[in-house]
């Protein structure tokens, strides 16, 4: 969990992956070998395709393979937790949050939509400048990115990949799914690039939630030591006053760290051992 696969090795196949096939085989098996067991064996295998189907609708589940929804746990010595903001950089919203951070001395990883980078460069290199991490969230955010094969999971996530690397200068080691939503076919393409799935422990659903109240009340519950949290400056709600809510929770946030002794950090930097 502390760190990318690396790219050459062979994909492991997680047990769940490995289950589903070996059900599949059993059940045309039967449903071939002995009479009477077709409808079971078709019952079967349709149970097990809404069993994956399931996980893939779960953006925290690790069945179909590794979903990194914590820090390790040496950052819980170091009582580190990652504030991580998605679907920017938004051009009203993005500035006015790197001001936030640094007024509190905190960093955050933003997962960036690759296109809103390329037509926001400037605003990309000023947040690694800033010293916070710029992580991978495709490269359009398709909404129908979680029915994708493997071939559509690899030219939208690389082609983030090339994008993030040649504006920023530094290449993703995390990927965040559009909603967290995937399939099972993207595990091996993130094997492949070298990247770690990255959820997240609790969120505010501050794109559909404008009372910042609201929104910091999911994010503090039981907050501790290695939790990753979830905003948006992109898409984000917006207050009665019409305000992004990002930019009333984030304070709200920050403070409570300070008084916790809390600190967030990067995810490249919260997941080293």
């Amino acid at each position: 969990m502390s760190s990318a696969p690396a790219p050459t090795e062979s994909w492991p196949w997680p047990p769940a992956i490995r289950a589903s096939a070996a059900w599949h085989v059993a059940a045309i098996g039967a449903g071939v070998l002995v009479p009477g067991a077709l409808p079971w064996a078709v019952g079967a295998i349709v149970l097990n395709h809404a069993l994956i189907t399931g996980a893939g609708l779960t953006p925290r589940s690790s069945l179909l393979g590794p979903n990194v929804t914590r820090l390790p746990e040496a950052a819980a010595a170091r009582r580190e937790v990652a504030i991580t903001i998605d679907d920017g950089p938004e051009p009203e919203v993005t500035p006015r949050v790197l001001d936030l951070l640094d007024a509190h001395g905190q960093r955050a990883t933003f997962f960036c939509i690759a296109e809103r980078v390329l037509a926001q460069p400037a605003l990309a290199r000023e947040i690694v400048a800033r010293g916070h991490s710029i992580q991978n969230h495709t490269a359009r955010h398709r909404h129908n990115f979680s029915f994708l094969g493997p071939r559509g999971f690899a030219a939208e996530i690389a082609r983030a990949q090339d994008i993030l690397s040649d504006v920023t200068g530094q290449r993703p080691t995390c990927f965040r799914a559009p909603a967290g939503l995937r399939n099972p076919f993207l595990e091996p393409v993130l094997h492949r690039l070298g990247l770690s799935l990255v959820s997240w422990t609790r969120r505010g659903f501050d794109t559909r939630e404008g009372d910042a109240v609201k929104v910091m009340a999911r994010l503090s519950r039981n907050l501790q030591a290695r939790d990753i949290l979830l905003l948006h400056d992109g898409n984000a709600a917006r207050t009665a006053a019409g305000q992004p809510v990002l930019l009333e929770v984030l304070p709200l946030l920050l403070e409570r760290l300070r008084v916790d002794g809390l600190r967030s950090v990067t995810l490249p930097e919260g997941m080293k051992p």
